[in-house]
């Protein structure tokens, strides 16, 4: 078996805090596509922020993650179930789930037994929906200063499987019979401080901050206040989602 890598749970707090929130009619979109609306499993929940927006269309959600921590700060909800389970382990009655949702979380998994897991859980009908984010879009002078922050400064403290998602997860193993769905667009109107948390919240920015003894924003500090100027300033952000949506095909 192998091994839950656990890149979030010593900065659960910042990433509830500082992470963009899913637009509703991604959510109205998926639950179109269901079967039913009995239950969806939510898959790397994080802190709940998908299981949260399932649900107002589903009657229960179940809410997995492998991390403790990042579980701990999931608001509470009614219809929704939070679980301390690796997505491969998860325990539900075959056939019982009407959608399988996986955000910015599904390229850490063991695809192959992850998999078979949604297999059986789906109910006849049912979707399994993955998606992620990359780099915000802000202003030309700013996106260039966030990307060579990712790719420059943290260059080596990224885990090997971030690849798929600066691939948009067009790489990503997906054996369903998908479905081309539509796009939806993150986005948030948030001052500079926002921003700087948004990027402490990134695994490779702790990961250089141990490794280091320093704070890899420094290195792009002096550019990056400068192109964003007053550092109250709001600006527009946009996060594009890129999502696989898919049915079982026949065995």
């Amino acid at each position: 078996m192998t091994s839950f890598r656990d890149h979030f749970s010593r900065q659960a707090h910042t990433y509830a805090r500082f992470r963009p929130h899913y637009p509703r009619a991604l959510f109205a979109y998926l639950a179109s596509l269901a079967p039913g609306r009995r239950l969806a499993w939510d898959c790397g929940t994080g802190n709940g922020q998908a299981a949260l927006a399932l649900a107002e269309y589903f009657e229960r959600v179940v809410a997995t993650d492998a991390s403790a921590e990042q579980i701990a700060y999931a608001p509470p909800h009614a219809r929704v179930e939070y679980r301390v389970e690796r997505a491969e382990d998860v325990r539900l009655p075959a056939g019982s789930v009407d959608l399988v949702t996986a955000a910015v979380a599904v390229h850490w998994f063991d695809f192959d037994r992850f998999y078979a897991t949604v297999r059986q859980a789906l109910a006849p009908g049912g979707v399994l929906a993955v998606w992620t984010y990359h780099l915000p879009a802000i202003a030309p002078e700013i996106d260039r200063v966030l990307a060579r922050y990712e790719v420059d400064v943290l260059a080596g403290y990224w885990p090997e499987r971030l690849r798929y998602l600066v691939e948009h997860y067009r790489t990503l193993p997906f054996p369903f019979e998908e479905l081309e769905a539509p796009e939806f667009t993150l986005e948030a109107d948030w001052d500079l401080p926002q921003l700087l948390g948004f990027l402490d919240s990134w695994s490779a920015t702790r990961r250089y901050e141990e490794a280091q003894g320093r704070h890899p924003l420094a290195q792009v500090w002096p550019e990056l206040a400068q192109a964003w100027g007053a550092p109250e300033r709001k600006r527009a952000i946009r996060w594009p989602l890129y999502m696989r949506v898919g049915r079982p095909g026949l065995p």
